[in-house]
């Protein structure tokens, strides 16, 4: 194919030039009209696909054509987590000078494997995570690596973790045939230990899901009992997740109590703070990493709560060699002569490719500052407590768990129905008919079988009156039913 003809089916730079200008014009817009949108979608299962055509188009169409479809089709077929009225799950928060990074980290197109690659973005993220790692309090030792998610992160921890307790033997020999590699977590645990457990090999019985108290976090003697059993039935206690922030109802595990235990029987700890490490840029939030000098490897979601777009999770380790020794790789093509004087992130963890991620949270910390950013998620979690505040007072709401961060769990409980399950139905049925509003987006768990419906309180952009309006929306919508 000739040059032209080539540069006649791509588009020209000042096509790119025009176009790009339209799109940051249209996303502008976007961002400054999103609470006219409905926050959840009102689409029904198929109505998307069914406006796709079944096969490619042989020939390549105008720019103004797809961008129109992009319009039509596909905005209305999204949920709106950047809508400042969106409740539901967990935050999953952007912002404008994140979309701004993340536009140029397009417009560079790195592959940043190693530090050939690109020593820009393998240096720039080694010192964001020397900032982050001063921000929230963590050990000053420890060395940080971005990870795609917090599921990641943890599949990676419970691998090391494996390699540790088998002297590094399953990566060399496979699985032996003799005790079971048991790990632990609370019944409130993400199901993303669950997958990593089964992804590393031991199988989803090898993982222990420790109880928990009244606010449902992590019992530590029931933990150590479980650690007992398994080496009585000659298992190898391997790896203990300790959470703090469940995604049901941000419990918080008892960090130092967990870490003795850990100690004690020799055993790798690994804290999944996904949602709640964010609030540890606040001083009184610290408590809750109380006993983190026992801790091996932490993660949490910047892409969560810290204002930076999917995907950025910030995973830190005490002891980087184990880290590197379970997934380095030195195939002749991947070598260079730097070698252990800089940091290739590739043998950091599972992918070998790596998109440049510091980037847009680089410009998110200089932007808000770290100052900022505290002020913003204390606000996020005094919204909270004002919800909190609106359920203690009224006779017809019932608070179901602890709110120690942006998470209120309660459910609609009028006088004269005491019935469980009746009860489950009317909430779940209050849910619904507030989310098919369009006003507002909540989501539910279960908590000791109880349907919860969760007030999540995150988005960057989020205010008191929308807070507001979205309680005043669920008091209404319950009164009626």
């Amino acid at each position: 194919m000739s040059i032209d003809r080539r540069m006649s089916i791509d588009m020209d730079i000042e096509e790119f030039r025009r176009h790009g200008h339209e799109v940051v014009d249209w996303m502008a817009d976007f961002l400054r009209d999103i609470e006219k949108l409905p926050v959840k979608s009102r689409a029904k299962p198929g109505e998307i696909i069914g406006q796709l055509p079944e096969k490619p188009p042989q020939e390549g169409e105008p720019f103004e054509a797809i961008f129109q479809d992009f319009q039509r089709i596909v905005v209305p077929g999204m949920t709106h987590w950047q809508h400042p009225s969106f409740f539901a799950y967990f935050p999953a928060n952007s912002s404008r000078p994140s979309v701004l990074g993340e536009m140029l980290t397009a417009a560079l197109g790195a592959q940043c494997m190693i530090w050939q690659t690109s020593p820009a973005a393998a240096e720039l993220e080694e010192r964001m995570m020397q900032w982050l790692r001063g921000m929230l309090g963590l050990p000053s030792g420890w060395d940080g690596v971005i990870q795609d998610s917090a599921s990641s992160a943890t599949l990676c921890s419970i691998l090391t973790a494996r390699e540790q307790v088998s002297g590094y033997g399953v990566n060399a020999r496979g699985f032996d045939a003799g005790g079971r590699l048991v790990v632990y977590g609370s019944a409130e645990t993400h199901s993303s230990i669950e997958k990593a457990v089964k992804i590393a090999g031991l199988g989803a019985e090898s993982l222990r899901k420790v109880p928990v108290d009244g606010s449902y976090a992590m019992v530590p003697e029931k933990l150590q009992e479980a650690i007992r059993e398994d080496r009585r039935r000659g298992n190898t206690p391997c790896c203990v997740v300790a959470t703090l922030g469940t995604t049901g109802s941000t419990a918080v595990d008892p960090l130092a109590e967990i870490g003795e235990v850990c100690r004690k029987h020799r055993v790798w700890l690994h804290v999944d703070a996904a949602l709640a490490g964010s609030a540890l840029v606040l001083p009184e939030m610290r408590w809750m990493i109380e006993g983190i000098d026992a801790v091996d490897t932490f993660v949490f979601n910047p892409h969560k709560w810290m204002f930076t777009n999917f995907d950025c999770s910030a995973y830190f380790v005490k002891d980087r060699d184990a880290l590197v020794r379970t997934f380095e790789i030195h195939p002749e093509y991947l070598k260079t002569r730097e070698g252990r004087r800089v940091n290739d992130y590739r043998d950091w963890g599972v992918p070998l490719g790596r998109r440049f991620r510091a980037l847009k949270l680089w410009f998110v910390l200089r932007t808000f500052g770290v100052q900022g950013i505290r002020e913003t998620i204390r606000s996020h979690m005094e919204m909270a407590r004002s919800v909190v505040e609106r359920i203690e007072a009224s006779p017809d709401f019932e608070l179901l768990a602890p709110a120690p961060l942006n998470t209120v769990c309660f459910r609609y409980r009028p006088q004269g129905i005491s019935d469980p399950d009746e009860l489950n139905d009317l909430n779940a049925r209050l849910l619904e008919a507030v989310n098919d509003t369009g006003k507002a987006f909540f989501t539910h768990t279960k908590l000791d079988g109880k349907y919860t419906i969760r007030f999540v309180v995150g988005q960057t952009y989020v205010s008191q009156r929308h807070v507001d309006q979205g309680w005043k929306l669920i008091a209404e919508t319950a009164a009626k039913l």
